[in-house]
């Protein structure tokens, strides 16, 4: 009840700082700050370059936003949007949730399919949970450096595999032991994404279901 009490008088003061300059947009710039952490707000008040540098990155958000709806209304056949250019404003809106960790987390999302990318340029909420995905991934990522580094313990790359295997377990109990096998074979980063991102994962089981059919194999079954 005081965490939201404490937001409500953040957001009455955002407001009443980011109103003057910007009256017709206020409400809407003010709601976008508040999906930052408290933390960063207080320190929003108490910096006024602070505070001007996240007006802007907001209005630059609202502006992609609006631009990906006319886009998405006019129809793909009418619009094209380079890869460069997704890039860029998807750039523009995970800077905005100042994670320190924008350039590899827009990375991440840009592996997706384009029109992937274009949902998350159009949905906040989608885009906050899937920069919330990454974060933890890279975090788990750094965690775990040492259980899959190429120079690590045999021991330690012995226990990845059998984190591998009781995840992918879940999934396809019946060829498990292939299918990891199979896993085993990407690249460290790869692998640690892999693991810490359950949709990824799923899409890796079913490339590998998919191989797995194709050199004559039983038609996997999941559990």
């Amino acid at each position: 009840m005081e965490d939201e009490e404490d937001l409500d008088m953040l957001g009455e003061q955002l407001y009443n700082l980011i109103y003057p300059r910007h009256m017709e947009m206020a409400g809407k710039l003010t709601g976008m700050l508040l999906e930052l952490p408290s933390s960063v707000l207080a320190e929003m008040l108490k910096d006024e370059a602070m505070l001007t540098k996240g007006v802007e990155k907001a209005l630059k958000a609202l502006t992609q936003f609006d631009n990906t709806s006319k886009m998405e209304s006019q129809g793909e056949d009418e619009v094209s949007v380079s890869s460069d250019s997704l890039g860029e404003q998807l750039y523009e809106l995970v800077d905005i949730h100042n994670t320190g960790l924008t350039e590899k987390i827009t990375g991440m999302l840009l592996e997706q399919k384009k029109e992937e990318v274009q949902k998350l340029l159009s949905d906040s909420a989608l885009l906050e949970e899937r920069i919330k995905v990454a974060v933890k991934t890279l975090k788990d990522e750094n965690s775990m450096e040492m259980d899959v580094s190429d120079q690590s313990d045999p021991d330690d790359t012995e226990r990845f595999g059998e984190k591998l295997f009781e995840a992918v377990q879940k999934i396809d109990g019946k060829n498990c032991a292939d299918i990891t096998g199979m896993l085993l074979e990407m690249d460290s980063k790869t692998l640690k994404q892999v693991l810490c991102d359950h949709a990824m994962l799923e899409q890796a089981v079913k490339k590998a279901q998919s191989v797995l059919v194709s050199d004559g194999s039983d038609a996997p079954k999941s559990c």
